[in-house]
């Protein structure tokens, strides 16, 4: 039996399969949060750490890097007296895990070269987007899950996003969690039914949607129709906040964060926009706090990789 996500060890944590720490965070029930952070920026003015370092202090159980490039993997602090140092021995993620005791996800984008934008399109290294010899490299790498989404402008299609499911299910051992935090760019809408039943079908570990309170018109009843889709099909559901309201302060926060667990989705994510390169700890720790208490929360921050 999967211990849960909320009360493992780092030791534990690490040596779960895909399909484990699916498990774990489904036992968890709705208490787990991803922290998205970009790892090749420097945060502050802190010397010599990473952003993954300083989220998983302040109460994540899921690092989710951003804007990683795959192929030339650089980690800010990731090694000493380094800034962003690109390593191509195939060692970065592991090393990582190793200094925050957590699970590290990476986003890959679904790029969809005929998508009708709606903004200028970003131009993105082969190493962000999704593929087959990205998701493969994302194996060798060691990542515990991958995220099929898209940044701003980027031209991700919810099409495209489920034809790289199937790509992911083929090529990576890890959980598979897909879907759209905002437009990525694109004129579709962001999340439908449709769309989700396509993830589905393709076989996604993970159902990614907005938040309620993130993109406009995506009220709790539609949420909540989805959720109880996903869940029928034993999927999970992740919401996130991925609109730059990461840095709207606490009581966003944890308004987002109530209304969001009575709708009943297994996991919370708070973007990287805030500080442009993850979310200010101040409100990392009162999304913990809201939707699992002191207890875990404390347990979480304190808990030693060691363990």
């Amino acid at each position: 039996m999967t211990k849960r996500l909320i009360s493992a060890n780092p030791s534990e944590i690490l040596k779960m399969s895909g399909k484990e720490l699916k498990q774990s965070i489904k036992a968890s029930e709705g208490r787990v949060i991803v922290s998205e952070n970009i790892a090749t920026h420097q945060v502050m003015s802190f010397d010599q750490i990473t952003t993954s370092e300083i989220a998983a202090a302040f109460g994540a159980d899921m690092i989710l890097l951003n804007m990683l490039d795959v192929f030339n993997p650089a980690i800010f602090g990731l090694y000493d007296g380094e800034d962003a140092v690109i390593h191509h021995d195939g060692q970065s993620i592991k090393r990582l895990q190793r200094l925050t005791g957590r699970p590290i996800g990476v986003n890959l984008e679904p790029v969809d070269p005929n998508a009708n934008m709606a903004e200028d399109r970003t131009e993105i290294p082969e190493g962000r987007t999704a593929s087959k010899k990205s998701l493969q490299e994302a194996e060798k790498l060691g990542f515990n899950f991958v995220v099929l989404t898209g940044n701003p402008g980027t031209g991700v299609t919810n099409e495209q996003i489920a034809a790289n499911i199937k790509v992911a299910k083929e090529n990576f051992s890890g959980l598979v969690i897909a879907g759209k935090m905002h437009g990525a760019g694109v004129n579709e809408p962001v999340v439908s039914s449709d769309s989700v039943t396509q993830f589905l079908n393709a076989g996604a570990d993970v159902i990614l949607v907005p938040a309620v309170g993130t993109v406009p018109g995506l009220n709790d009843t539609t949420l909540q129709e989805i959720v109880d889709l996903v869940h029928g099909q034993n999927a999970l559901v992740m919401s996130t906040i991925g609109t730059s309201q990461e840095g709207s302060g606490a009581s966003y926060i944890e308004n987002i964060a109530i209304r969001n667990k009575i709708i009943g989705v297994d996991i919370q994510h708070i973007g990287d926009s805030a500080w442009g390169v993850q979310s200010p700890m101040e409100n990392i720790y009162p999304l913990s706090k809201a939707i699992r208490g002191e207890r875990h929360t404390i347990s979480r921050m304190a808990r030693s990789i060691n363990r």
